[in-house]
């Protein structure tokens, strides 16, 4: 292959992998979306003006939402090249406002951490809505298998989330092929019912939209949140621009993704206005009755991958939380050696399997999911679009004429979509909300206790320079050797080291005084990961630099240190780490309630050393009691 034609070839190879990993939600819509939008909860029925009004709706949804709003403006608010909620959170905290106006950045963080609490929720969602959806279509192919689409659903899920532990780096390389097979196959069928009944195509025009709430009123209105449902795989597109960049993602999307979704959504609308008893279950009766059963097995495979996707997402979500201090430490597996991203977070994966498990045997069916499904992504997408209106603002420099305008058209269909769902919440949509808050109270937890402790740790410490000179005055005994002490602060000395001083009466020939830093971007080349700085009598301050993506490594960091004049031999090495029993009693304002969730939480965080990759058999823990 001529280098000419090597970038052409990427390209492609990207577009095609793109398709499982990011339209793979949005792709599975066309299986629930039409059906749930004449669901008898709405009161509609499949009549020419509904079906033109709700089709109409549904066009300009994912013209103005994915092609215009995500594809066109969000997807360039990337940070580093990585994208999603945390991402874009990361990136606002550079904006020049950020250090003198606290009360707005401290409301912007929380409404950054709460679009991701929802997502959690929504990784718990589709994979339930996304396979009970798929397996539906057994009420169609063999009525009599009708009790056991619970059933087949659940083994589904619990195989897909036995198999992570295993990594996609193997399954992702089907999971193009098998999406692009699946758009093929909903585009053949939706264009064969056109063909049947072409003047269905007169919905793109926005009159049917208009006319539809008119004429239907507070229920057309109401409709919007089932009509949301053909776009709530739009998120994936801004999370996943870190593994395909946006060219594969925009190339993908608008040459097979949007034709195809169209063609189905029209073949449905042109199916019911010929048969309006379809409404059963208008995508599988769109297909001859010879085929129903691959397109049952096509079907499910896509619903795995739509699955699948919003699963690994949720486990970078995971890495990138920990990283960003949102989180504590969690068991982060990287299952590839050649994709970086690709991640196994086995609290997330067991805790998303219980938590998706117990919707499907709760809700039972996809129309009954609806209701819980759209209310997380809608509220994701307006925060989004806050947090997108700063970026341009703060840190792109765009004037407020431009801003605003934009912000209020995006706001528009956002908080319609919200408002169209937030009517379901007595009817599921608050699954998702408690899911949601669950996970802020967590973080939010995790965040203020960890601020908590390192107020106290710091208001007892000694200052560096302090030490070093006692040091000088009163000579110690020094042995061979380095000692790495790991410390959130390198100007002060640690516990862990005045504990060994103490008890020990003895310091190595080197002290290392460790910090591991966390930047606000996803990945931090290895030529600007360490600063190390020499001080007196043997000490050394390193500041070890990492991004959200990255999971820290110290002797790799005591590597780096080579060069620079620090030669630490890894069989006289020891790392002394700290361990803290925490007691609630303290002073600190935080609710008695919070500080006892949060020893909870550091009593079950990785330990310190797997989390940091130190060798074992090298580690030694000093503990002290800290009150909160």
């Amino acid at each position: 292959m001529t280098n000419a034609h090597a970038p052409k070839a990427r390209l492609r190879l990207l577009m095609l992998t793109a398709l499982g990993i990011v339209f793979g939600d949005i792709g599975t819509s066309p299986l629930y979306t039409i059906k749930e939008a004449f669901g008898p909860e709405y009161g509609l029925v499949p009549s020419p003006d509904a079906v033109y009004g709700i089709l109409s709706l549904v066009f300009w949804s994912i013209v103005l939402v994915v092609a215009i709003k995500y594809l066109l403006f969000i997807l360039r608010a990337d940070n580093a090249g990585e994208g999603g909620v945390l991402a874009l959170l990361a990136l606002v905290q550079r904006g020049r406002w950020q250090q003198r106006e606290s009360g707005r950045r401290t409301v912007l963080v929380l409404l950054g951490v709460f679009g991701t609490a929802l997502l959690f929720g929504d990784g718990m969602i589709t994979p339930a809505i996304s396979v009970l959806g798929a397996i539906e279509g057994l009420e169609v192919v063999t009525p009599s298998l009708e009790p056991y689409v619970v059933v087949i659903t659940v083994v589904i899920l619990c195989l897909l989330f036995l198999g992570q532990r295993f990594g996609t780096a193997r399954v992702g390389r089907l999971f193009g092929p098998i999406t692009l097979l699946w758009f093929v196959t909903i585009g053949v069928l939706g264009a064969a019912e056109i063909a049947r009944g072409p003047r269905i195509l007169a919905a793109v025009n926005p009159f049917y939209g208009v006319q539809f709430f008119l004429t239907h009123g507070a229920t057309a209105f109401l409709a919007l949140g089932a009509v949301f449902l053909a776009v709530t795989g739009a998120e994936a597109l801004y999370a996943d621009i870190g593994h395909f960049g946006t060219k594969p993602i925009r190339l993908a999307f608008f040459a097979l993704v949007l034709p195809a979704l169209l063609l189905n959504y029209f073949g449905q609308g042109a199916l019911l206005l010929r048969d309006p008893e379809a409404i059963q279950n208008p995508f599988y009766l769109l297909a001859p009755r010879w085929f129903l059963y691959p397109l049952l097995l096509i079907a499910t495979l896509a619903a795995i991958v739509a699955s699948q996707a919003l699963i690994s997402g949720v486990f970078s979500l995971a890495q990138q939380a920990v990283q960003l201090g949102f989180s504590p430490r969690l068991t982060v597996v990287h299952t590839s050696e050649q994709e970086f991203g690709q991640v196994y977070v086995p609290a997330m994966n067991w805790l998303l399997a219980l938590g998706t498990l117990l919707i499907v045997v709760t809700f039972r069916s996809s129309s009954a999911l609806g209701a819980a499904y759209g209310i997380a992504v809608t509220g994701t997408m307006a925060i989004t679009t806050l947090l997108f209106a700063v970026v341009a603002r703060e840190q792109w420099r765009w004037s407020l004429a431009a801003v605003v305008p934009l912000t209020a058209f995006f706001f528009l269909f956002d908080f319609a979509f919200l408002g169209a769902n937030i009517v379901k919440i007595a009817h599921g949509g608050w699954v998702p909300m408690v899911i949601a808050l669950f996970f802020l109270t967590l973080m939010t937890t995790w965040k203020r206790g960890r601020g908590a402790l390192s107020d106290v740790i710091r208001s007892r410490r000694l200052p560096l320079d302090l030490f070093l000179q006692e040091l000088e005055r009163h000579r110690t005994h020094r042995v061979t050797g380095t000692a790495v002490f790991l410390t959130s602060e390198t100007d002060s000395v640690p516990d862990t080291l005045l504990h060994h001083l103490k008890h020990n009466q003895a310091l190595h020939a080197q002290v290392v005084l460790l910090s591991i830093a966390s930047a606000d971007r996803p990945y931090v080349e290895d030529d600007e990961r360490v600063q190390l700085t020499t001080l007196t009598d043997g000490f050394y301050g390193v500041v070890a630099t990492y991004g959200f993506m990255e999971s820290p490594d110290v002797p790799r960091v005591l590597a780096l240190c080579e060069p620079m004049g620090l030669h630490a031999r890894a069989s006289q090495t020891s790392f002394f780490l700290g361990r803290e029993r925490l007691l609630t009693s303290g002073p600190d304002p935080m609710a008695r309630w919070r500080k006892q969730l949060f020893a909870v939480m550091a009593r079950n965080a990785r330990s310190a050393s797997a989390f940091f990759n130190l060798p074992p058999n090298r580690v030694v823990e000093l503990g002290s009691q800290i009150e909160l």
